[in-house]
């Protein structure tokens, strides 16, 4: 973040140059703890168009109505890009249940590889709040009516929200896998990434609509 916006009204020709040139963005707050970041799929290799990530402290998410707010923001934002996933979660969670270290074969360092690449390829597992749109809500069918109506909420647009519990902070606790494990398993495992045995989803949303989106 080399760059500093200058403060008063916001000027989006600003940051829309920058991401002409680098095809990115990342933005952070002077307070250092709210961040944006943009980064699309640069190949067109694969059905899976790009990210948008946003970062803030894990203190704001005790407050019942930023948690409201959240919700809200981040269904504003798939209806704005058309996404058919979001999820939401602390760092660390995301870390585990996405790359891996890989020793090198010649027995000197290791490699972070990913466990799926995007979405097109399945999930990597549940998080604190999972949002599926269309592809997802077909996939999982019935399924999605099974699990309990305390931890499933539609949404505008027919977005639906899994959350496997309340709070962010009860990831990676015995209890969060607990409950992250059994919607799992109502969802069906095979859509999942399996570390332990290191195993790719075998069943995965139909994004071919995206190939044909410009």
């Amino acid at each position: 973040m080399r760059e500093r916006l200058e403060p008063g009204s916001f000027n989006p020709d600003v940051p829309t140059v920058f991401y002409d040139e680098s095809k990115h963005f990342f933005i952070g707050a002077k307070t250092d703890r709210d961040f944006i970041h943009i980064s699309p799929e640069r190949f067109g290799e694969y059905p899976f168009a790009g990210a948008f990530s946003w970062m803030t402290s894990i203190v704001e998410a005790r407050k019942a109505r930023w948690r409201d707010a959240h919700l809200r923001q981040v269904v504003e934002i798939m209806h704005l890009l058309g996404s058919p996933l979001a999820q939401s979660g602390i760092d660390d969670d995301f870390d585990r249940k996405n790359w891996r270290l890989v020793p090198h074969e010649d027995g000197f360092g290791s490699s972070l590889e990913f466990n799926v690449r995007d979405y097109s390829e399945g999930l990597s597992g549940l998080y604190w709040r999972n949002i599926f749109g269309a592809p997802f809500v077909d996939l999982f069918g019935p399924r999605l009516d099974a699990i309990p109506a305390s931890q499933r909420q539609s949404l505008d647009g027919g977005l639906v929200l899994v959350q496997p519990y309340e709070l962010p902070t009860q990831a990676m606790t015995p209890e969060g896998d607990a409950a992250e494990g059994q919607l799992i398993a109502t969802l069906g495992r095979d859509a999942f990434f399996d570390l332990p045995t290191l195993t790719k989803p075998t069943r995965v949303p139909d994004v071919s609509w995206m190939l044909h989106k410009h």
